[in-house]
């Protein structure tokens, strides 16, 4: 299977080398077949020495791909002439209709920091589902929606459409089930602010008129800034939470906060007929070459792409090596083998990597 790998900047080439090492790892040990990787350029750097994001030809090879897989987009001090950063990912996102942003938050590694002092927040177990191609974030999915009124005036488009929120919400749901089937609450919430925006109110009708579908899942609901305190106070009390795009690109972050941080905050994004992997965090350029990266995030993504392969080839193979990759994390936190420098650890990428690879 071919899956088409996007570098992009900074830290994004550390933690996508890693990545595909460990996935090649995982790969040869299971069985399943080995992968055939396209290298595509783009970003913020190749921007800056082409004036373009993203080669050529290289959205069509993307969305040739049985996948796609990402390191890291952005640079801060290359932008475009109104200010905002180069984000070829986010038209991708757009162009391939990767409406499901599945963002895991687990705080079951032994040994990695717990950020909340009580006991219950080792049982932290919950996904955030991010719509990821419309709500606010639409303005700037394809770059110039954004109504730039000269230097006095912006207004930017905040989208809900019938047919992604039905999507939406399904998957939510189905994604509920098969939690519960794993001993999991299988609980939805749906996360909004219906009660001031008419979009948020027609996004939380689609959500009832799904959840009747759903007899054996729970439903419920949670104004967003009400969640963010919940987020904080009982973070263990949650399953999925499905949500507007940008309210899910501010929770995620603060969700993965409670877990660690963003060097574990795995990611993927899943449309009809694509999917697309990558670690929720940043560039952060003054660290790249440097080996101090935590590659964990981008790893365990790379686990979430496996299962995707799993699904989409039906070769249970994929579906074993992404287990191999899971467990392999998890015992290196059991053993403390697992010390990334982003939890004050002595381990840069290579060392996490390899410890990673030798655990699978």
């Amino acid at each position: 299977m071919k899956i088409a790998v996007i570098k992009g900047d900074g830290i994004g080439q550390d933690v996508t080398d890693a990545t595909l090492e460990v996935v090649d790892a995982a790969i040869s040990k299971s069985g399943a077949p080995t992968l055939d990787y396209d290298y595509i350029l783009a970003g913020a750097g190749y921007f800056a020495e082409t004036g373009s994001d993203i080669e050529p030809d290289g959205e069509e090879r993307a969305g040739a791909a049985d996948a796609i897989f990402l390191g890291a987009i952005g640079l801060p001090a290359i932008r475009h002439a109104d200010g905002t950063e180069i984000a070829p990912h986010l038209r991708l996102r757009d162009t391939f209709g990767l409406y499901a942003g599945v963002r895991p938050v687990n705080a079951a590694y032994p040994n990695a920091p717990q950020r909340l002092a009580d006991p219950r927040a080792a049982g932290i177990d919950m996904v955030i589902l991010r719509e990821s191609t419309e709500g606010l974030f639409y303005s700037a999915s394809t770059h110039g929606r954004s109504d730039i009124r000269g230097d006095e005036e912006v207004r930017d488009t905040l989208r809900i459409t019938r047919p992604t929120t039905e999507k939406l919400h399904r998957f939510a749901f189905k994604l509920a089930e098969r939690r519960k089937a794993k001993g999991k609450r299988g609980r939805v919430t749906c996360v909004d602010k219906a009660n001031v925006f008419a979009s948020m109110a027609f996004f939380r009708k689609i959500f009832d008129e799904i959840a009747a579908e759903f007899p054996n899942a729970e439903a419920d609901y949670a104004y967003v800034d009400a969640q963010a305190l919940n987020l904080i106070r009982a973070p263990w009390d949650f399953d999925v939470m499905v949500m507007e795009n940008m309210f899910g690109d501010i929770l995620s972050d603060l969700a993965g906060g409670l877990v660690g941080g963003m060097g574990m905050a795995a990611c993927a994004e899943i449309g009809d007929e694509h999917g697309l992997f990558q670690p929720a965090h940043g560039s952060a350029p003054d660290i790249m070459g440097e080996d101090k990266a935590n590659p964990l995030a981008a790893i365990l993504s790379g686990a979430m792409m496996l299962d995707y392969l799993a699904e989409k080839s039906g070769n249970e193979a994929f579906g074993r090596a992404a287990e191999l990759v899971e467990d392999a994390v998890q015992a290196g936190f059991e053993s403390n083998s697992l010390r990334p420098m982003e939890f004050s650890g002595d381990m840069g990428t290579k060392a996490v990597t390899k410890t990673v690879v030798e655990l699978i």
